[in-house]
C-alpha cells in the first residue's frame, strides 16, 4: 500500500505518538518506511515530535532508522542537532549509521559541537567510534566548528576537552591552513587557547 492518503494517516499517527494506530496501519500492510513529499518517514516524524515511545515501537517493528529526508534529517542527526539525548541514545542502540552526513557535510558530532550540546558530545565520544576528526563541506572539523561557531564559554570548553580526550587532532587546519589555536586567538578565547596549548597545539 503506497496510497498517499494512507501514508499521510500513518505519518500523522507517528506525529501524535499513537501506537495503536501505527499498529493498525502496519497490520493493514502499510510500508513502515513509506515517505511523504519531504521524504520523511514515520520514525523521523515521531522523533521530530518527541514521541519516543512511538520511535521505540517503530524501531522494534523494523523501521529503517537511517533514511534521510530532503534536508538530510534522520532521527539520529535530528537528535544531535537539537540536543535530544534520549533520542540519540536510542538511535545508537538501534545501530544507526554514524557516517551519514548533515546537509552541511558534518557527521552527528559536528552540529552537536557547534551548538554546545555537551551531553550529546559526551555520549558520542564515550559510546561510539564516531569520527572526531571528520571534515565537513567547508573544511571544518568538530574542533574547529566548536571554536568558530561557539561563544568560547564553558560548554564549548568542555566539548573541546572531550574531543581532545577522545583523539581529536589539534593540528588539523581549516581549508585556509589556519590552525585551531590561531582561530581561538583570533576570537579572543583565552581559555580555549590554554586548553589547546596544554594538548600540544602549535
Amino acid at each position: 500500500m503506497t496510497d498517499k492518503s494512507v501514508v499521510q494517516a500513518f505519518l500523522e499517527a507517528a506525529a501524535e505518538g499513537n501506537i495503536e494506530a501505527l499498529k493498525k496501519h502496519l497490520e493493514q500492510g502499510v510500508d513502515i518506511n513509506a515517505r511523504n513529499r519531504q521524504k520523511r518517514t514515520a520514525i523521523l516524524t515521531a522523533a521530530m515530535n518527541d514521541k519516543l515511545e512511538a520511535v521505540s515501537f517503530l524501531v522494534e517493528a523494523g523501521a529503517d532508522v537511517d533514511l534521510q529526508d530532503e534536508t538530510c534529517f534522520n532521527p539520529f542527526l535530528f537528535g544531535c542537532i537539537n540536543g535530544k539525548l534520549e533520542l540519540v541514545k536510542m538511535m545508537i542502540k538501534a545501530g544507526t549509521n554514524l557516517e551519514l552526513l548533515t546537509r552541511f557535510g558534518g557527521v552527528g558530532i559536528t552540529p552537536a559541537c557547534e551548538k554546545g550540546h555537551v551531553d550529546i558530545v559526551r555520549e558520542l565520544v564515550t559510546t561510539t567510534d564516531i569520527n572526531v576528526n571528520h571534515t565537513n563541506f567547508v573544511g571544518w572539523t568538530p574542533l574547529i566548528e566548536a571554536i568558530i561557531l561557539g561563544d568560547g564559554g564553558e560548554k564549548q570548553q568542555t566539548i573541546i576537552k572531550l574531543l581532545i580526550e577522545h583523539g581529536c587532532n589539534v593540528h588539523m587546519v581549516d581549508k585556509y591552513g589556519v590552525t585551531p589555536l590561531e582561530l581561538a586567538r583570533r576570537k579572543g578565547y583565552t581559555e580555549i587557547e590554554k586548553i589547546l596549548l596544554e594538548a600540544g597545539a602549535k
